[in-house]
């Protein structure tokens, strides 16, 4: 018998007295969860290598007491056995006492844990070699149970950048500046360099080739273990920046090299050592002194040398062959930009014939290319109005280059494969299947690849497929069930929903809206806006979201979140707006996104706030100051406040030099805008940030006191720029939180 309108009434009554209770009580993430053991991210692991034998699969894992502490795990692929292989603190238990170069290092890598950060494989695949603070350790697959790990080196002094020669013969460090080697037959270490040591720096790679050009060493084994191609560094040209470094128990003042925009760089040369004699010899990078060496590789005679010199412009990159036995150099190809080049990772020399893999921008989006060592195109490989990421290798025996992307969807991230001869482009093949965000590494023999994956329902999980896509086994479940650190949580979690709004060029602009927990669309909220919105970043994606977005959806937020133009992913034409004035395309995209919120029901137009860190505190900053009829409270951590005060390779990268674009400078600068602030504002910086400087956040504070503006700030003693430790970050966003709270909860503004 059908109910009647009062039983209806009545049944979804009793229903909504179930259910209110049930969200009301469900437990609701916080801050002070977040950043405390064990991880809610699970037992996701990192830094995962398939041995070159490909018998296992080794990762980092943080420990359930510590998800900081990292220990070294293998997964044995004949037993599906996981062990560890190594116990960091059975190393050493007490504090990391980091060199100053380590922590620099750390800092531009973001690596955040302590103990075991990195590891290296041989190439037999027999053993692995990593540091614990600041000393070597070796382990040997072979040895003997308990004896398995043995001390390289025990000095006062940090080793750095430890590599196995490809050979396997020798392993590698950098010392005081100096590039040492240990033979591993005899366990004699030799010095390949003796100049390194203040402003000198042999085998290192230059502040900016670490922070923003994605080169973390310098230098770069032969492929025969005869000779060791390195970088001499000298920073004396660079212009000296005072750094206050300030803890609980002590005061420094640091004097960093820090080459500012339209300063001069460090002056950079390329050597070859000959690892027998120590014989060096220089090679050409040609008469104009004022480049960048971006890459490094060696051809595979172990004779030649492949420099990426790319001008000071950024607007020329060129692939050099410089012999080894003349030291002469040849340019093979160019790539020119009326704007600038993207670096990128994809050169491959193949191994069976005379060709190599490159990756250009040259038709608006990245693509793969394969030329003869003459420099000549012999074919396009892949093609089309889409993005390649990274190439991830070359099945030179089964006729497949494998690739990352976004063929299909700039949300997701996919593995593909395209035939290495055949048709110009060649046909596209999707290998990863499942919705959502694939991070590949693939066997040497490509006959399997592992897949760390995550969705918006599911946090990273770790699976073994066959080189067809075809799922093997799980390596890391990571399942979200009762036993799981963030199963508490699952009933207050709120699923990211995803849509694309115009641009006023026509454009389409992808987001993403968190709703708040118990979300009622008879309510209106207040929002957050959480962008980023600078170059090369692709926040919109369809993976495991921030903890920190799920907080704030808990307290009641609706957190919006789009990749305004500039951003990543979307082919040259789309980054190329910001070329010469940065902060004023990405802002009014991010105010479209705002007009479009203040069209849903749901949204409350007078309580909408912004939070962003680095480029997104920048656009925290911009975003209010430009509009304060519309942000009506910002927090912007560790922001750029004028350009001027930024790096060399970054700034000029999308501005030029500031004597060469003086009012793209200053358009570009927060301070013209400053006398329109009238909103709550919270400035947030660490006082020992030596990527953007503390000045940017005490510029900023004595032009708001001498405009008599009132602002709130939080600086943090030794806060780098990720400010980080486990206490700190609570204090840091439970701040925030209670900032968004004061200002955009407050009944006074309804």
């Amino acid at each position: 018998m059908p109910l009647t309108i009062r039983q209806w009434g009545t049944a979804l009554s009793l229903t909504l007295g179930l259910l209110l209770p049930a969200i009301a009580l469900a437990e609701k993430l916080t801050v002070e969860r977040l950043f405390s053991d064990p991880s809610i991210l699970g037992k996701a692991p990192s830094s995962l290598k398939i041995s070159p034998d490909g018998s296992r699969v080794t990762f980092l894992r943080g420990k359930d007491e510590d998800y900081l502490q990292q220990d070294l795990w293998s997964y044995e692929l004949a037993s599906g056995e996981t062990s560890m292989l190594v116990d960091s603190r059975a190393l050493y238990s007490g504090d990391e006492n980091l060199s100053d170069e380590e922590k620099a290092r750390r800092e531009r890598q973001r690596i955040q844990g302590q103990g075991i950060v990195e590891y290296h494989w041989s190439e037999d695949g027999q053993a692995l070699v990593f540091p614990v603070n600041g000393d070597l350790y070796y382990y040997d697959l072979k040895a003997e149970p308990g004896q398995a790990t043995r001390r390289l080196t025990q000095t006062e002094a940090f080793e750095t950048d430890v590599k196995f020669s490809p050979g396997g013969n020798y392993i590698s460090f950098v010392r005081d500046q100096n590039l040492y080697v240990i033979d591993l037959a005899t366990g004699t270490e030799k010095a390949m360099t003796l100049d390194g040591g203040g402003l000198i720096k042999n085998g290192m790679a230059e502040f900016v080739a670490q922070e923003e050009m994605n080169r973390f060493t310098g230098y770069w084994w032969a492929g025969d273990d005869s000779h060791i191609a390195f970088a001499r560094v000298d920073e004396s040209p660079v212009g000296i920046e005072q750094r206050y470094e300030i803890d609980a128990e002590s005061f420094s003042v640091f004097e960093q090299r820090y080459p500012r925009t339209g300063t001069p760089n460090v002056k950079i040369t390329l050597g070859v050592v000959e690892v027998g004699s120590g014989k060096t010899s220089w090679l050409d990078l040609g008469a104009e002194e004022d480049i960048y060496l971006v890459r490094v590789d060696w051809l595979r005679d172990s004779k030649t040398v492949a420099i990426q010199r790319m001008d000071r412009s950024q607007r020329q990159l060129d692939l050099l062959f410089s012999s080894i036995e003349t030291g002469d150099s040849r340019k093979v190809l160019s790539e020119t930009s009326d704007t600038w080049i993207n670096l990128h990772d994809n050169l491959h020399f193949l191994e069976h014939s005379d060709h190599f893999i490159w990756s250009s921008e040259r038709s608006g989006y990245n693509h793969l290319y394969l030329y003869d060592l003459e420099g000549t195109l012999q074919r396009p490989l892949t093609a089309g109005e889409w993005v390649v990421a990274e190439l991830k290798g070359v099945d030179e025996e089964g006729g497949l280059v494998y690739f990352d992307g976004f063929a299909t969807s700039t949300f997701e991230k996919h593995l593909y494969s395209v035939p290495l001869s055949g048709e110009s482009p060649g046909e596209v093949r999707k290998i990863t299947s499942r919705e959502g965000w694939h991070n590949v590494k693939m066997a040497g023999d490509y006959k399997n690849f592992v897949d760390s994956f995550s969705t918006i329902h599911s946090p990273s999980q770790v699976s073994l497929n066959d080189s067809d896509g075809t799922f093997v086994t799980w390596l890391e479940e990571n399942r979200l069930d009762e036993s799981h650190p963030y199963h508490p949580y699952m009933d207050s979690h709120s699923t990211p929903e995803f849509g694309r709004i115009p641009a006023v060029d026509g454009q389409m602009l992808d987001y993403m809206i968190i709703k708040p927990v118990g979300f009622d669309p008879q309510k209106r909220y207040p929002v957050v806006l959480a962008p980023y919105g600078g170059p090369h970043g692709h926040m919109v994606t369809k993976s495991w979201g921030s903890g920190w977005h799920q907080v704030l959806a808990g307290e009641g937020y609706v957190v919006f979140v789009m990749d305004n133009r500039g951003s990543d992913h979307r082919g040259k034409a789309f980054e190329d707006v910001i070329y010469r004035q940065m902060g004023e395309v990405e802002i009014i995209d991010q105010m479209s996104g705002v007009e479009y919120l203040k069209q849903l029901p749901y949204v409350d137009p007078e309580k909408i706030g912004i939070f962003g860190w680095s480029y997104g505190g920048y656009m925290a900053l911009m975003a209010q100051f430009k509009n304060p009829e519309l942000i009506r409270a910002a927090v912007a951590v560790a922001p750029v406040t004028q350009w001027e005060l930024y790096d060399t390779f970054y700034t000029e990268r999308y501005l030029d030099r500031p004597q060469d674009n003086p009012e793209g400078y200053l358009a570009s600068s927060v301070f013209p805008y400053i006398e329109q602030q009238a909103n709550p504002l919270l400035v947030i910086h660490g006082m020992a940030d030596d990527n953007v400087l503390f000045l940017n956040s005490t510029k900023l504070f004595k032009t708001l006191q001498d405009k008599v503006i009132p602002f709130e700030m939080m600086t943090y003693p030794g806060g780098k720029h990720g400010i980080r430790g486990k206490e700190t970050r609570k204090h840091l966003f439970n701040t925030v939180l209670n900032f968004l709270d004061r200002n955009l909860k407050n009944p006074a503004m309804d």
